[in-house]
């Protein structure tokens, strides 16, 4: 029988009989007692000073306050086998979802990759890009482009990546006498933090402007923009800048040159400045 139970629990017979043995039973008394005494000097570390702590704080209230060392899984591991739980909450993910949503919202795709709409001003898009120069050195560049034209409306380049950079972008874009919004226009972009951010998305409807946002991971909803930096990559001297200052100087004159001077196969062989006069003259 001790045989046929033994190969059931997966263990031999000598380790059953080991395990009911004087020197084990012995053994797991003593091992016991040294639990019960680091029990004690664990829940003295719990309570001290009446504040809450989880594992990480007892250990360092052991070590700080009692000049006790366990190591974390010796701590976890009395915890454990005492029953004794950390009041320490743990985070709701519901709860980070709730916050989530009420301070970085996610905008429909309302553009549905109808770049091209006839009408100057009606679709913006817009996006953020690495630019990498000399010795490995990294800036952001964040732009604005009409997705009917293909002009660059404006941009902004920084060497941090902060939520002043979307929105020094929409700035820019105010402060552009040659941009004229359109009826119904919308800005659209990827679900990146800086356009859920909510002064981000204040802006854009203080500009007038609806808010449209690609699918998650869907590069294609927001092709054209792609397609312009890879252009900005390819044609631009950007990894023969030095400095910060040499790398805007760069953009700036490439900037000049795609708007007024890079002509267009799919814009009827113009310039995105001169297809965008073409469209007006039409309209």
């Amino acid at each position: 029988m001790v045989t046929h139970l033994c190969e059931i629990a997966g263990v031999s017979r000598s380790g059953y009989y080991n395990y009911f043995s004087e020197k084990s039973k012995e053994q797991r008394k003593l091992k016991n007692k040294k639990d019960e005494i680091v029990k004690k000097t664990i829940l003295k570390a719990l309570h001290f000073k009446g504040r809450k702590k989880g594992a990480r704080q007892i250990k360092m209230t052991l070590e700080g306050q009692f000049q006790v060392v366990y190591n974390l899984k010796r701590i976890r591991r009395i915890m454990k086998k005492y029953g004794i739980i950390c009041p320490i909450r743990k985070a709701n993910p519901y709860r980070r979802m709730m916050k989530a949503t009420k301070e970085h919202r996610v905008a429909p795709n309302l553009l549905n990759r109808q770049f091209k709409q006839d009408i100057p001003g009606k679709v913006l898009l817009t996006d953020i890009t690495y630019l990498f120069y000399e010795k490995g050195q990294k800036a952001y560049l964040s732009t604005i482009k009409d997705g009917t034209t293909g002009e660059i409306l404006a941009y902004h380049l920084s060497d941090r990546m902060t939520i002043d950079l979307a929105i020094n972008t929409l700035l820019k874009l105010k402060k552009n006498r040659n941009f004229k919004k359109a009826k119904d226009a919308l800005i659209h972009s990827d679900q990146g933090f800086h356009y859920t951010h909510p002064d981000f998305q204040k802006l854009v409807k203080k500009l007038g402007l609806r808010q449209s946002m690609s699918r998650r991971g869907n590069c294609w909803d927001n092709a054209p923009q792609e397609s312009f930096f890879g252009h900005l990559k390819d044609e631009a001297s950007i990894k023969a800048c030095k400095n910060l200052d040499e790398l805007k100087n760069e953009i700036k004159r490439y900037m000049t040159y795609y708007n007024h001077y890079r002509y267009q196969w799919n814009l009827k062989k113009m310039t995105p400045v001169q297809y965008r006069d073409h469209l007006l003259k039409v309209a």
